[in-house]
């Protein structure tokens, strides 16, 4: 039976290193989980592990060979894997003229890494009939982010992968959670420079403030977690006012081109 109790727990946090991840690592320690923490920046994910008494286990978190390589080591250093947080990601500015290099790394980052990681973890989840899947989606999964046209559409697709998991696996005792905040004072959100100034840092959170969300939202065993609470709203519109919404977004983009923004 899954359980909202962390003690205990078998955690692997991807993109652990800094930002959302970390303050993942963080809570699940606190919360008495015995965590791996993960990101490519080798330095970065000894630091957040000596900090909260985890492991690092530094690495590539979307290819075949370093997904196979961590979830390996992760299930040596925890015995179970009990929660895995498809955490890392990858935000390149652009439209249709982001460089191929671009497209292909979001897709790899922000999709293809969860859908290897399910791929290795289900059998064991299966045969056990229990496991947690928590996919850091974002808004943008639900709704949009105007100047970055492959975060926007890998994100839709990273949902779309969590939908599927839930609905093919929740009977037997999968159960799949994607987190979806808007702007996050971190690294990322500064990497976006006056996009993210303009759409996302006036209500962006602390990274901390997701992590407790996100924590609550397992507990609760809610599919969508939203840390932005007004999110449901724009994804209510969005859905049955379609129109609408778009006519939105693009008053957004308007401003945006005459700010000299975009």
């Amino acid at each position: 039976m899954v359980t909202g109790d962390f003690a205990g727990q078998g955690v692997v946090v991807t993109g652990a290193g800094r930002g959302i991840g970390a303050a993942l690592a963080r809570a699940f320690a606190a919360a008495g989980a015995r965590v791996v923490v993960n990101d490519l920046d080798g330095e970065a994910a000894h630091a957040v592990a000596a900090e909260i008494d985890g492991t690092a286990l530094p690495g590539d978190a979307a290819s075949a060979e370093g997904l196979a390589a961590l979830v390996g080591q992760a299930r040596e250093a925890l015995g179970d894997i009990d929660i895995w947080c498809a955490n890392a990601g990858v935000a390149p500015v652009g439209g249709t003229d982001a460089p191929a290099a671009a497209w292909a790394s979001a897709w790899e980052v922000n999709v293809l890494a969860h859908v290897r990681a399910a791929d290795l973890l289900l059998p064991h989840w299966l045969e056990r009939g229990r496991g947690r899947f928590l996919a850091t989606v974002s808004a943008a999964a639900l709704l949009s982010m105007l100047g970055s046209a492959p975060y926007a559409v890998t994100k839709h697709g990273a949902l779309a992968f969590a939908e599927w998991l839930s609905a093919t696996y929740r009977h037997r005792g999968i159960r799949v959670h994607a987190l979806c905040p808007q702007g996050v004072r971190t690294d990322m959100l500064a990497a976006t420079g006056a996009v993210g100034e303009a759409l996302l840092a006036p209500t962006a959170l602390d990274a901390e403030d997701v992590a407790e969300a996100a924590l609550a939202g397992l507990r609760e065993d809610r599919f969508l977690i939203l840390p932005h609470p007004e999110v449901a709203e724009y994804y209510r519109v969005r859905a049955t006012e379609p129109d609408r919404w778009l006519a939105g977004m693009n008053r957004l983009q308007q401003g945006l081109e005459r700010s000299n923004t975009l």
